[in-house]
């Protein structure tokens, strides 16, 4: 799988023919690279067990809200970070390191997904996912499996949202052009676009619900 290009986004629909990856002719090279570089896949099951993967793919597809093609591959990019030891370089004192709290608090996922239906997260239905984790957030900073659940809440969107909010398929769903170097913005200010900007066409509508992409 490594290497294979995902397909490019239309602007989820709210930037119509919007695409970030169009604007790469206008950054330096080293940027470009690194940018184009994220459409690649990268290499599988370095960090996560089989288990841990599929629990962590579905948990992620959750968070995310993506349940259809093209995917941003956030297992993948959270695999690699947690391989290479990539942490945020601290954690909370009544929380394992990243990898152990990832490990723990997936295998927390599927015990309590086997208590319930008697089969592993990710072979829940989808509502059955989503009813889970609402009862995890909905503890706050109650213990869930000898884990704080506001502290694993935390870890999960962290990394979810740092892998998702850094690859071009999620610029092109927000109408981001990506790095301003070395062209920079001009018409600064609200409702003010560049050239190369698309407007989006349903404004009231909410960027992190699916239905709106």
């Amino acid at each position: 799988m490594i290497g294979l290009p995902l397909p490019e986004a239309d602007g989820g629909g709210r930037y119509p023919g919007f695409s970030t990856l169009a604007q790469a002719r206008h950054w330096d090279p080293v940027t470009a690279a690194a940018v184009q570089a994220r459409m690649g896949l990268p290499p599988n099951d370095r960090f996560f067990s089989p288990a841990e993967e599929a629990a962590a793919r579905a948990l992620f597809d959750q968070l995310l809200d993506q349940q259809s093609e093209p995917r941003v591959p956030v297992v993948n990019m959270v695999d690699a970070r947690l391989a290479e030891e990539e942490t945020d370089g601290w954690h909370y004192d009544n929380m394992p390191r990243d990898g152990d709290a990832w490990r723990a608090s997936l295998a927390a996922l599927d015990s309590e997904a086997r208590s319930r239906e008697d089969r592993i997260f990710a072979l829940l239905s989808q509502d059955g996912q989503a009813g889970l984790l609402h009862d995890i957030c909905a503890l706050d900073r109650d213990l869930w499996h000898g884990l704080p659940a506001d502290r694993v809440w935390s870890l999960w969107m962290r990394y979810a949202c740092t892998a998702f909010y850094s690859h071009p398929l999620a610029w092109d769903e927000i109408g981001f052009a990506g790095p301003a170097y070395p062209r920079g913005y001009k018409n600064l200010g609200v409702e003010r676009l560049e050239p190369f900007e698309v407007r989006d066409v349903r404004p009231g509508a909410d960027p992190t619900h699916g239905a709106d992409r």
